[in-house]
């Protein structure tokens, strides 16, 4: 038990600051459709294909390559446009722009979604996180270990009755019991999406991380360039009667000649905020390539999408985001008291 508890101090005081910002981030990034204080982003959702071709018309009326649009959903009521570097636009769902920006800086979901998935630092900052989520695995585990041996003292504790070293250290014992599940949740599918190897072990009674991989990559489909005026129309159309029961979810042009455009959707039983379920047309002429129904993927690739809206919160409705917050809370409040604890406030001789 010595070694052990040495180990969660150690790991918590080196690693505490970098889940506390991502319990905080993520707290925040949770409800952030409710606080983008835009025009029309409470409008009401439209699913007229003729209407929301009219608005991708307008938004790509000279499609150059690499851009992508993100419909508008029953959360948030205008349209995203992503150019192929940081700049992009929020428009109404008739395809006028209601706001532009140049740099990510410029809108805060935005870079807190970079502070909570990159630390703004690219690939290296997700490795971190990864690392960061193995360790929350860890301290969830570990945790639950060390209380056992004082279980008979826990007290329900929102906060330290003070800040002295022994309160916070009963409090951050007593509150890292009480949220310890949803505590392994959130690192257990946070760590599942930034390493695969993770996700097809937890994965692996369902279905082999060979299969789940296969599954879910694009399939290698021939295209012609990049049309001037694509065709909107005949494509969203083709694509609604192909998941009659699915809504348009992100429409990506080509990066590269020879790529196709691909249209994602979210059937009515997936999980996933964006779908997974995809359709790919060719660029010159606008005829359908190929399609790939969420719903018939391998067991464990159903699962694998099902991780990220458990993780955001994206299922089960307001409360479930409460909850969720609560836990976001409750870990940027384990994770710099740990910090500092172990760093700054040490016992008096």
């Amino acid at each position: 038990m010595k070694w052990l508890d040495l180990l969660h101090r150690w790991t918590g005081g080196l690693l505490g600051l970098v889940l506390a910002l991502l319990g905080l981030s993520g707290a925040i990034l949770v409800h952030k459709e409710d606080w983008i204080a835009l025009p029309h982003a409470s409008d009401a959702l439209v699913s007229d294909p003729a209407r929301i071709a009219l608005a991708t018309g307008r938004l790509l009326p000279a499609p150059r390559g690499g851009e992508a649009l993100i419909y508008a959903s029953e959360r948030f009521g205008l349209i995203q446009l992503r150019g192929p570097g940081d700049a992009g636009a929020y428009a109404d769902q008739a395809g006028h722009i209601v706001t532009r920006w140049d740099s990510q800086w410029q809108r805060p979901e935005l870079w807190l979604f970079d502070l909570h998935h990159h630390l703004f630092s690219g690939d290296a900052g997700e490795t971190v996180i990864g690392i960061a989520g193995l360790a929350g695995v860890f301290f969830v585990v570990s945790g639950t270990i060390l209380w056992w041996r004082t279980r008979r003292t826990f007290r329900w504790r929102l906060l330290p009755s003070r800040l002295s070293r022994p309160a916070i250290l009963w409090h951050h014992r007593d509150l890292g019991i009480v949220i310890a599940p949803l505590l392994l949740l959130v690192t257990l599918t946070g760590t599942m999406m930034v390493f695969r190897p993770v996700a097809g072990l937890v994965l692996w009674p369902f279905s082999p991380p060979s299969a789940i991989e296969a599954s879910l990559k694009p399939p290698k489909l021939a295209s012609g360039p990049l049309a001037a005026r694509p065709d909107w129309r005949a494509m969203i159309e083709q694509a609604q009667a192909r998941f009659p029961d699915a809504r348009l979810r992100i429409l990506s042009l080509p990066r590269k000649p020879g790529d196709p455009i691909a249209i994602r959707m979210k059937r009515a039983d997936e999980w996933l905020p964006n779908g997974r379920s995809m359709i790919w047309f060719d660029a010159a002429t606008g005829r359908m390539l190929g399609s790939r129904d969420a719903l018939d993927l391998p067991a464990g690739a159903r699962m694998f999408n099902q991780v990220y809206p458990l993780h955001a919160a994206k299922v089960g409705g307001l409360a479930y985001r409460l909850v969720m917050t609560l836990v976001g809370l409750g870990l940027a409040l384990l994770g710099s008291l740990a910090v500092w604890t172990f760093w700054f406030r040490r016992r008096a001789r």
